[in-house]
């Protein structure tokens, strides 16, 4: 935990997934759909793909699943890759709402592991769109993994250069509190410090983590010394 106990005393409870949460099942909607929206873009891209859907009437697994792809792919165009997502998106909306309507009393009977497996094998869902909405969505055990994850894990030695999504989901898993909220806080903290500062060039001197267990900053600071020696 001491990883996480200096990027929370760094940047404070990020918390994670901004989605309008004024019933349960339109936030859990959102996050939903936003969790294939932003497979291969940024966040601002698919805010503005949300925001079509919502214009429209369409922020809704239950109404997506009753459309055809070609008529969902116009309104999320902001996303990118408008048609190949929006045949995902047709077929995750279906496995939730099949036929338009919602099934997930049922699925809440499924342990983690087995809803893990049942969503992997949905057209268009990888492991990180679906532990995204296991745990943003769904509020399960399941902690995601991305390319910032493993690289700030990588440097920090919590795993071996080479590491895999599913080595470095065991090793959080395995070291964690079993707890939805301190994983999607985790996990935001991650994103922060990739995207701020443990970049592929990483921005040691400014990095909140920058300590002796981390490869990249003791390379930074041997380069350092060396210029000055």
């Amino acid at each position: 935990m001491g990883l996480y106990n200096r990027m929370r005393a760094a940047a404070g409870e990020r918390g994670w997934w901004p989605a309008d949460r004024s019933a349960p099942d339109r936030g859990r909607d959102e996050i939903i759909i936003g969790a294939v929206l932003t497979q291969n873009t940024s966040w601002k891209n698919v805010e503005r793909a949300i925001e079509s859907l919502r214009a429209a009437g369409l922020l809704s697994l239950a109404r997506l699943a009753a459309m055809e792809p070609d008529q969902i792919a116009p309104h999320i165009r902001a996303a990118g890759y408008f048609n190949v997502k929006a045949r995902r998106l047709h077929s995750v909306a279906r496995f939730f709402a099949p036929g338009g309507k919602p099934r997930f009393t049922q699925l809440v009977r499924l342990g983690d592991d087995e809803l893990r497996a049942q969503l992997l094998a949905v057209h268009g869902v990888g492991r990180e769109t679906a532990d995204s909405i296991l745990l943003y969505a769904l509020g399960r055990l399941s902690f995601v993994v991305d390319a910032y994850t493993l690289r700030i894990g990588v440097r920090h030695g919590l795993f071996p250069p080479g590491a895999d999504y599913e080595q470095a989901r065991a090793w959080f898993t395995a070291r964690l509190p079993h707890d939805a909220a301190l994983f999607n806080d985790y996990h935001a903290q991650l994103v922060r410090i990739g995207n701020l500062y443990c970049k592929p060039r990483p921005r040691c001197a400014a990095c909140p983590l920058a300590r002796r267990d981390c490869t990249a900053s003791r390379e930074a600071w041997a380069a350092i010394r060396e210029r000055l020696a």
